[in-house]
């Protein structure tokens, strides 16, 4: 793929400014399953529309098409409030809260300074611990300050470090930055009272499904000093993205459940103390990580499990079988075989 290519894929992905008229409406409300320490608790997720990302302005990540969800201009402090007060009807106590923005939290272009402590002061007192995203260079004593002033709770601040190897992180996911900008990003999450997370992505374009797995170990090894928790995500195929485009002339594979679970597995073994954990997402959907169909939702809920409590044992005892057939292909995928 050429590079006007991919610029071409980043600026069609942007939304016109049609898009004003779902301004005051937030993207998208759920809960899910997670823990805090050794303890399972429901989560509130809340997606706020904004301008989103930047960096998919000039390029985006050759994975991630939530720029789809955005305004491509930034919110009114009133939208954001309008946003902000239909999220909160909707809230029922739920000790942990997820706010994305389909980019960073805490640049003032996406959440403006005042949006931002209105939401999180909104649950003081009431959640126990807050997360959210951004990119590295956003992440400040004072833009972390502000929230930890009105919020005594925990902060969790997520970073996309994807990979700690830098031309996987540079060539092949198109990020803005090398990896030892978010490495120092956590260094200073954490020096700034808050928690660090990072995501991991496994199968990246352009690597095969052995390649992705030492990658994503690798990078296990390499950062968990830095995190508290790290975040495995296995590739799934989202709309006017490079690895879409990929995927339509059947050159990209979204990766194996199988490979979930030996990272984890293996993983678990080499994480100095961070928590390991991995939810897929559209896992068993054609565009997400899949195995053959029949073992899905058996595999995917011993992940889940396994995420939520941190405990590996039940990994080693799943089985199909397919998973000959998975360890065939990665054995093959060097030679040039098909891996579709």
């Amino acid at each position: 793929m050429t590079e006007s290519v991919a610029r071409t894929i980043a600026r069609d992905r942007r939304p016109s400014r049609e898009a004003d008229a779902t301004a005051d409406r937030y993207v998208n409300l759920w809960r899910e399953a997670e823990a805090i320490g050794t303890t399972r608790v429901d989560a509130f997720v809340l997606i706020l529309r904004t301008r989103g990302c930047y960096w998919a302005d000039q390029k985006g990540c050759s994975m991630c098409g939530y720029a789809k969800d955005t305004l491509g201009r930034s919110a009114t402090p009133e939208e954001l409030g309008t946003q902000i007060d239909q999220a909160l009807l909707r809230y029922r106590g739920e000790p942990y809260v997820k706010v994305y923005t389909s980019g960073s939290f805490l640049d003032d272009r996406e959440v403006d300074p005042s949006s931002r402590r209105r939401l999180i002061s909104a649950f003081e007192g009431r959640a126990t611990r807050f997360l959210f995203e951004s990119l590295p260079e956003f992440v400040t004593e004072s833009t972390v300050g502000e929230l930890r002033d009105v919020f005594h709770g925990d902060l969790e601040i997520a970073l996309g470090l994807e990979s700690t190897q830098p031309d996987v992180l540079l060539r092949l996911v198109h990020k803005n930055a090398p990896p030892k900008e978010y490495l120092d990003g956590a260094d200073r999450v954490r020096q700034f009272g808050a928690h660090p997370k990072g995501y991991l992505l496994l199968k990246p374009p352009y690597l095969t499904e052995d390649e992705a797995i030492r990658d994503v170990l690798t990078s296990i090894r390499v950062a968990s000093p830095k995190f508290d928790t790290l975040s495995v995500n296995p590739v799934h195929i989202q709309n006017g993205t490079v690895v879409e485009w990929l995927f339509r002339r059947g050159r990209y594979r979204p990766p194996w459940l199988w490979s979930v679970v030996e990272v984890l597995r293996d993983g678990s073994r080499d994480r100095h103390g961070a928590r390991l954990v991995s939810f897929p997402t559209a896992g068993g959907l054609p565009r997400g990580p899949r195995n053959c169909g029949r073992c899905d939702r058996t595999v995917l809920a011993a992940i889940e499990a396994a995420s939520l409590d941190q405990a590996w044992d039940a990994l080693d005892e799943l089985d199909c079988a397919c998973r000959a057939t998975w360890k065939t292909q990665r054995a093959l995928e060097p030679l040039g075989a098909d891996s579709s």
